[in-house]
């Protein structure tokens, strides 16, 4: 009989584990001289409703938990989406973790983190020895919700917000594979949206979807509303062109043509061409685009209702395609960019993701959008690079 204990390595348990997504919360309390201490962790569970209890799982090396415990209580704040900075901020050492984290104090004096979701305050009932872990079981002595945010959400390695589909809908397995790329290209997204001071998304194409599947914001849109990350929507003409661009002609033929009856196949046609040859993509803003981009957003993946596809076709024949991948720029005039994008390609030269840059915040000279897309191209290039991959020959 194989020893249970000697037979699993570390590392290949912790990557299967990796697997199970975790929501990401807060425990903080005081220390002796009444200042704040806390930690980030992805291991917290509800654990008794009556009496109502629940419970953390402490690395037995981390040098913040014996202040907790000796505090005798703590409180939980479940991070919201857009708190990556507080969880990085409670995971230094040597370092006031406090200094830029607004809080106020709960019923038992432990800190309630500002903007989180909700909080539970807790006194420390029991602490259990489990391994290299600590469970610590909280007697619940109150809790509220704060705002409705997305969660903070811990998976294979990597922070992120996901609705409710975007781990289960069909090919699964080739958006994980996705998700890990999103992973190793987090510092060109953060760097592209902290540079043009506007959120950096990043898509994908699952079979006929589009799959939102990585965001970072710079920082005047910390409060500002979010792409929602997981959305999923029909992959239509003429959406995220640089996802089909460098197809081979059989394939740009086929979506081309699940739109032959309400756009012109000639001008979309062109449009792919241009991105093709410019290396970016370009959409203007427009009372048309927005219609025709809800229309999509509310379309059931399959099943549509009458309502839903007559509405679609209404609002894809309003499209001015030229919003779309426009054929002039003019260097002096200014435009009024919804979003520029930019592919990036794994190590068979396909674009398996769109980069693209959302909310600048002003209209853009037609010389200003050239230098920010000429940008785009090489952040572009470093995240290709980074994912091991190269741009088609």
């Amino acid at each position: 009989m194989v020893n249970a204990d000697s037979a699993i390595d570390p590392r290949h348990f912790r990557n299967v584990l990796g697997n199970f997504p975790t929501g990401v919360v807060a425990i903080t309390s005081t220390d002796e001289c009444d200042k704040p201490v806390g930690m980030a962790v992805g291991s917290f569970t509800s654990v008794s409703l009556d009496p109502p209890l629940v419970a953390f799982f402490p690395d037995k090396v981390s040098t913040t938990f014996p202040t907790i415990e000796r505090s005798g209580r703590f409180c939980v704040s479940i991070l919201n989406a857009q708190q990556q900075d507080v969880c990085r901020r409670l995971s230094l050492k040597g370092v006031d973790k406090f200094a830029n984290i607004s809080w106020t104090p709960a019923g038992s004096g432990a800190p309630r983190i500002d903007g989180a979701i909700g909080w539970i305050d807790c006194d420390i009932d029991t602490v259990h020895d489990a391994g290299d872990h600590y469970i610590v079981v909280g007697r619940v002595r109150d809790l509220q919700v704060e705002t409705d945010h997305s969660p903070l959400i811990f998976f294979q390695g990597g922070y992120g917000r996901f609705a409710s589909t975007s781990l289960t809908a069909p090919a699964e397995a080739d958006l994980f594979q996705q998700l890990r790329y999103v992973d190793r290209i987090r510092d060109e997204m953060s760097t592209l949206a902290n540079e043009f001071e506007g959120e950096c998304c990043a898509s994908t194409a699952i079979g006929d979807q589009l799959v939102l599947i990585g965001s970072s914001v710079a920082d005047r849109l910390r409060t500002a509303p979010h792409t929602r990350l997981g959305q999923r929507m029909p992959f239509l003409p003429p959406l995220a062109v640089p996802l089909i661009a460098w197809e081979d002609s059989s394939k740009v033929t086929r979506w081309m043509s699940s739109s032959r009856e309400v756009l012109d196949q000639d001008a979309l046609a062109a449009a792919v061409d241009r991105v093709r040859d410019r290396g970016w993509s370009l959409v203007l803003e427009s009372d048309q685009q927005r219609r025709f981009e809800r229309a999509v957003a509310a379309l059931p993946l399959r099943d549509a209702s009458r309502e839903q596809t007559l509405e679609l076709t209404a609002a894809t024949k309003s499209l001015i395609l030229d919003d779309y991948e426009p054929a002039l720029i003019h260097p002096d005039r200014k435009y009024d960019v919804r979003v520029m994008s930019v592919p990036v390609f794994d190590d068979r030269g396909s674009a398996v993701l769109l980069l693209s840059l959302y909310k600048l915040g002003r209209p853009l000279s037609g010389a200003e959008i050239n230098d920010c897309c000429a940008r785009l191209v090489t952040v572009a290039a470093a995240a290709t690079a980074a994912i091991g991959g190269a741009p088609p020959p």
